[in-house]
């Protein structure tokens, strides 16, 4: 398996020069925790399931096959990926800044973007609708003076980041195989958490680039950009968006002695003119210190 980052679908900072930017590893995770709390999580029992994918949509490269049987034992899954309240009230907890504050530029989807705006870093090679933008992060997701949208998830978080809140939270990243696990919704291989046609009766389920990428939308579901947390139907285990809208972090390395890790779920911006990420097999990877106006994620914990 590559352990080669897909820029085109979440950009990557790569390795930031000086670490004196980051917190230090003896203390990413806040010494504060809020009281543990299941509120909002979905309770998956354990068992096994089969894990990965290899049908003409699986991108090689990315490690998804062999299809093999896996078991899992029972955990909590946030049912909606963190939303930037939530991640909003978590700094103001412990004053905790994102390595995007940080460092004072994030990636942000070109389409989005007002002429105005103030670039800090060259789009990476091969993908010119990506733009590092100077001051955008969590607050400020497409830049100075841009405003995040309610209800919607957070973004501009690096996995260093949603580590540093799933511990304040009393909780955890999900392992890849529990994330497959419950984004499956109880289905066996399908291609989706509601089966295996993208558009069932011509309805959208999740939230995937409409159109022509990266040019033109047609913004058939009416969205451009992220949607809230909890639109369209839950799966079969109460989880919401788990293909779609913004690419979700989990606990484990993409490949092994890589020092990127692994990202699950697709975003908004996928589309399969040059990926099919959005299935529940799928997975990417980036570096933990990268962040962009497509990366979010969800927490999980024990059972």
């Amino acid at each position: 398996m590559s352990s080669q980052v897909r820029a085109c679908c979440a950009a990557s900072r790569g390795p930031v020069p000086t670490l004196s930017v980051l917190p230090p590893p003896a203390v990413r995770s806040p010494v504060s925790s809020s009281p543990l709390s299941r509120e909002g999580m979905a309770l998956v029992p354990g068992g096994a399931f089969r894990m990965g994918n290899e049908d003409e949509a699986a991108n090689a490269q990315d490690g998804e096959g062999p299809v093999r049987e896996v078991v899992v034992t029972p955990f909590h899954i946030d049912e909606r990926a963190v939303s930037h309240a939530q991640f909003a009230a978590f700094v103001d907890a412990v004053g905790y800044r994102t390595i995007a504050e940080r460092l004072g530029w994030s990636y942000v989807f070109a389409g989005l973007l007002a002429p105005e705006t103030v670039l800090a870093s060259p789009a990476p090679p091969g993908t010119p609708w990506w733009r590092g933008v100077a001051g955008a992060s969590w607050r400020e997701p497409y830049g100075p003076r841009s405003a995040p949208e309610d209800g919607h998830p957070v973004v501009h978080v690096a996995w260093y980041d949603a580590v540093a809140y799933a511990a304040w939270a009393g909780k955890r990243l999900p392992t890849e195989a529990e994330w497959e696990y419950a984004a499956r919704g109880g289905l066996d291989q399908a291609r989706y958490p509601w089966g295996d046609e993208l558009t069932p009766g011509g309805q959208w389920r999740c939230n995937i680039w409409q159109g022509e990428f990266p040019l033109v939308t047609t913004k058939e579901d009416g969205w451009v950009g992220t949607v809230p947390v909890d639109a369209h139907e839950p799966n079969g285990h109460g989880l919401y968006n788990t293909v779609g809208n913004v690419w979700e972090w989990s606990a484990d390395a993409f490949a092994p002695g890589s020092g990127t890790r692994a990202m699950r779920g697709g975003s908004y911006l996928c589309h399969d003119s040059y990926c099919n990420r959005y299935r529940v097999a799928a997975r990417t990877g980036n570096t933990p210190e990268s962040s962009s106006g497509n990366i979010g994620f969800r927490c999980a914990a024990d059972a």
